[in-house]
């Protein structure tokens, strides 16, 4: 009865919502259906787009400089279609970045968000991510059951296998960041009930067991930054909170054993990475690349294995190469053409280049938001993507909203290890977020 009864008090306060503002569940049909199918994300985004066109009313376009540079950015893409040098990819992948454009065009023509609503949307997401997380849960037991394989409750699987707490096409470290959200909801709420302890509880293991070094990192830190900085406790030993809090990360990083994480990783070969791998499954014997040697070496081998930190180092590499190479400092290779030119690099240094079981390196994109947008878009397209971060985190401070902080700290950090925004989920992700934080209240105060 009590299930019964939340049940109905939420579906009530949804409604009166949505009758204050058409576009209000709409909108959350989209941000909770991004770990879903893409067809369900479509059709939610598509449902979302013909209640504001058709509840549009004339006149009431509000324009909002900080929704303009999204659309920018797509626009840019659109353009990256002249001079691309895989013209077919290029195309093909502009519907996929699509909300880049839609979204912000849709929050232009709707009626503002209300500060209320913000958090309402916030809070409504972060429920279902519980139910998501204990959906998945469950079906770690289960195939424990069946396999007797730990490796079904951490990380993803890999070619679609039955391996993994979630499944490859999800994509651990995107559903660390999508869960990211929904702990920082329930563990900074003021007033928390037994089932806000419980989610935030749950929801930080399942971060653990997704096994995203570089995430975890960020969530331990921004929980450290809301417990001395942000909470209501610490406005009150301000001075106190930030010795300590200085004293804790100093401790950290100078301990032996993390300083020599640092130092081997540069300096040796090791299996283990700061960040996660991208191929995964390589047989014994192999060598493994250090940092240093995936900067300098001249050539490589197949049998050469390069972990998370060593492979996104080299990428790098290889972007400064094109850049040189191919005199794209201003216009880039086109978007979603540089797969072209990682391939022809992948052969020139002679890497491991898969087989009917394994991708090879030759597959895989720049793995850093910053450097994919440079190589694809030019210096033009890489200062957009730092301008929309920038107003995402001057806004969060301005705010003072904690979650908004967390949204930009963990997108920052993403971006130095992941392509967010060339994944479909990822830039719907971010693009809802960044609307629905920087996006000016019903009230029109910012």
């Amino acid at each position: 009865m009590n299930i019964y009864n939340s049940l109905k008090n939420v579906f009530q306060d949804l409604i009166k919502e949505n009758r204050l503002n058409y576009s209000f569940i709409p909108l959350l049909l989209v941000f909770i259906t991004i770990p879903l199918s893409y067809a369900i994300n479509n059709i939610a985004l598509g449902f979302y787009s013909i209640i504001v066109l058709v509840t549009f009313r004339k006149g009431k376009i509000h324009v909002e400089k900080n929704l303009i540079f999204p659309i920018i950015l797509y626009l840019l893409m659109v353009v990256s279609s002249i001079w691309s040098i895989d013209r077919q990819s290029t195309l093909s992948a502009l519907s996929k970045e699509i909300s880049l454009l839609i979204i912000p065009i849709l929050f232009l023509f709707s009626t503002g968000f209300s500060k209320e609503q913000k958090e309402k949307t916030i809070r409504n997401y972060s429920y279902f991510i519980v139910f998501f997380t204990i959906f998945y849960c469950f079906r770690a037991i289960i195939r424990y059951v069946i396999l007797h394989d730990s490796r079904v409750f951490f990380y993803h699987g890999e070619n679609n296998d039955d391996y993994g707490l979630v499944p490859k096409l999800l994509n651990a470290i995107h559903v660390s960041v999508f869960v990211a959200i929904a702990f920082f909801h329930f563990f900074t709420k003021k007033v928390k009930t037994i089932t806000d302890n419980f989610s935030a509880t749950l929801l930080f293991l399942f971060i653990l067991l997704l096994s995203s070094k570089n995430l975890i990192l960020i969530v331990i830190l921004l929980t450290l930054s809301y417990v001395f900085f942000f909470s209501k406790t610490a406005h009150k030993m301000r001075l106190r909170n930030s010795i300590i809090f200085g004293a804790l990360i100093a401790l950290v990083f100078s301990a032996g054993k993390i300083k020599s994480r640092f130092q081997e990783e540069f300096q040796s070969n090791s299996k283990i990475s700061l960040s996660s791998n991208v191929i995964n499954g390589t047989p014994n014997g192999v060598h493994y690349v250090s940092i240093k040697e995936a900067w300098t070496n001249p050539v490589f081998t197949p049998n050469d294995y390069f972990p998370g930190t060593a492979f996104r180092v080299y990428q790098f590499r290889v972007f400064t190469e094109l850049i040189t190479e191919n005199k794209i400092l201003f216009t880039g290779l086109g978007l979603n053409a540089s797969m072209i030119k990682i391939k022809e690099k992948a052969i020139h240094y002679n890497l491991y280049m898969g087989n009917a079981t394994t991708e090879g390196y030759q597959t895989k994109n720049f793995h850093n938001q910053y450097v994919q947008n440079f190589a694809e878009l030019g210096l033009i397209g890489f200062l957009l993507l730092i301008l929309l971060l920038i107003i995402n985190i001057k806004n969060a401070l301005k705010s003072k909203d904690f979650i908004h902080f967390a949204f930009s700290i963990l997108m920052i950090s993403l971006f130095l290890t992941e392509s967010f925004l060339w994944r479909q989920r990822g830039v719907v992700f971010f693009t809802v977020m960044y609307c629905l934080f920087n996006s000016k209240n019903a009230n029109h105060n910012s």
